[in-house]
């Protein structure tokens, strides 16, 4: 009898063990935030066919599994709550998600320049320290790159505080810490980045696939996948790792220089380049977080590529929009200031990408944050975050939450030929243009011959610009800031810089360059 009962207990600790518990997403943790004034979806794995209940702010709501064990509902829209309550998900267990506040949930993604904490941002001793903002929630998905799409990830939200935010995305933080300030509501940052990424990596490859310009630059990758052998170059390194530190043991030992170590060799098929890589690691995870839109900072990695990023950047925020199921307001920065300055007019590669984020500006509930004048000429992350969280959050104030500011530098709006001169006319002048004390280069001036020299006059007219050149007689086009690291002179009086253009649409230096 005894034998019996033991193995009656055995049989049903297996049954309970072999029956799949309600499990939520990680993006689904205690201290999160849920956004607030539209539909939220909620949703996990179960067995098939268990009734799960999910119960927050009065409401609850019940869905029965599918076939695979996966189950959503939706809870009605919620009003903003700062203080902090249960989500409770029962079915054959029960989760309970403590601490949850209801406000605006923003995704922040892009590549290093996301990326880059608070920790090696400017003032970053000060800004840690005084990091205590508990309405402010943080999560990060780990980088994972893979052409198979993941439902999960290893993390959780946490409060904004001294002691989260040092890793945190600076220029994440520095955007939700302006919109808390301002709003005074819950605000709940996702930052999902990886650093050196291709814009390619974030869209879904079926996408891609549906516009034959991108076609070239998957079959270069399908063509890498045939020959790129990574166990067979992690072999070789091993072998040649093997043989270094032997030479470095001797080198020490004689008191001689150390020879430099070889390089582990990276699998780029499981990188951050691939298309479709990070979309399916990083992205997929969090679908169909309801959110109010998402922060962009990302074009180093596109940067000789500015034709093809034309249809590229639209084409993944129009992927993102469709899946999360919703009209994701879209922010994203210019690339900076970068490179040495040249002291003539030239062509330039980041001067066509930049060109390639201001064309996105015609999609709807979308906004840039130019940042040209706080760059670094020897260094690819500034690390002034603060002004590029600024700038990215004086678009969602005005676009979003109603604001009466001004949100955007001057925006080329047209040109016309007045006599020796071009008259140059602009959208967003706010309180009126202004020019920066310094040379009048940035704005260059060219006749028919396509040869373009600094303008030796720039004047403001009202809302207007006169340019001219002693030695051009019929001007016909004008570009300013139209370079790697342009002198940034054009503002308007509420400080924020003019986007760079042209006016004219010859030659590009990306044309054609399809693939990486």
């Amino acid at each position: 009898m005894k034998r019996l009962a033991l193995c009656l207990a055995l049989l049903a600790t297996l049954a309970t063990t072999a029956s799949a518990d309600v499990k939520l997403p990680s993006i689904f943790t205690s201290n999160m935030v849920l956004q607030r004034d539209r539909a939220v979806p909620v949703w996990g794995w179960a067995d098939a066919g268990e009734r799960v209940t999910v119960s927050f702010a009065r409401q609850t709501k019940s869905a029965k599994t599918d076939d695979a064990g996966k189950w959503t509902i939706q809870l009605d829209a919620l009003k903003t709550s700062t203080s902090p309550r249960q989500l409770k998900v029962s079915g054959k267990n029960t989760l309970k998600l403590e601490n949850v506040l209801v406000g605006e949930v923003w995704i922040c993604s892009g590549q290093s320049n996301m990326a880059m904490s608070v920790a090696r941002s400017n003032n970053a001793e000060e800004e840690i320290a005084n990091a205590k903002y508990p309405l402010i929630r943080l999560v990060t998905v780990p980088r994972i790159g893979t052409q198979d799409p993941q439902y999960e990830f290893e993390g959780e939200w946490a409060e904004c505080s001294p002691q989260t935010v040092g890793n945190f995305s600076a220029a994440a933080y520095y955007f939700g810490r302006k919109l808390n300030q301002e709003l005074k509501i819950p605000i709940g940052l996702v930052h999902t980045s990886w650093g050196g990424s291709a814009c390619e990596a974030w869209v879904r490859r079926d996408v891609l696939e549906a516009d034959t310009s991108f076609h070239p630059l998957l079959a270069q990758w399908d063509e890498l996948t045939k020959t790129f052998d990574y166990e067979k170059r992690l072999a070789r390194y091993q072998e040649t790792r093997a043989l270094w530190m032997k030479k470095a043991k001797a080198a020490r030992q004689a008191k001689k220089p150390v020879p430099r170590a070889p390089r582990a060799p990276q699998n780029i098929l499981a990188g951050q380049h691939r298309p479709a890589n990070l979309y399916n690691g990083m992205i997929v995870p969090i679908l169909p977080l309801a959110a109010r839109g998402a922060i962009w900072y990302q074009g180093e990695s596109n940067g000789p590529r500015g034709k093809q990023y034309r249809t590229l950047f639209p084409t993944m925020i129009k992927n993102w929009r469709n899946d999360f199921g919703q009209n994701l307001s879209f922010y994203f920065v210019q690339l900076a200031n970068f490179r040495e300055r040249l002291e003539e007019p030239a062509d330039a590669d980041w001067a066509e990408l930049r060109e390639a984020q201001s064309m996105t500006l015609s999609l709807p509930k979308t906004g840039q944050a130019v940042i040209i004048d706080v760059g670094e000429a020897k260094d690819i992350h500034p690390k002034d975050k603060q002004t590029v969280g600024l700038r990215l959050a004086l678009n969602a104030l005005a676009k979003d939450y109603g604001k009466k500011i001004v949100f955007s530098g001057p925006v080329y709006k047209s040109m016309s030929q007045d006599g020796a001169s071009i008259v140059l006319e602009f959208d967003h002048v706010g309180s009126g243009l202004a020019l920066k004390s310094g040379r009048v280069g940035s704005f260059a001036i060219a006749g028919a011959d396509k040869k373009f020299v600094w303008a030796d006059t720039v004047k403001i007219e009202g809302d207007s610009i006169r340019v001219s050149h002693a030695g051009i007689s019929k001007p016909v086009a004008v570009r300013y800031a139209w370079a790697n690291n342009p002198e940034a002179l054009l503002y308007n009086k509420d400080n924020i810089p003019a986007s760079p253009f042209r006016t004219d649409d010859w030659a590009m230096l990306s044309e054609g360059k399809v693939t990486r």
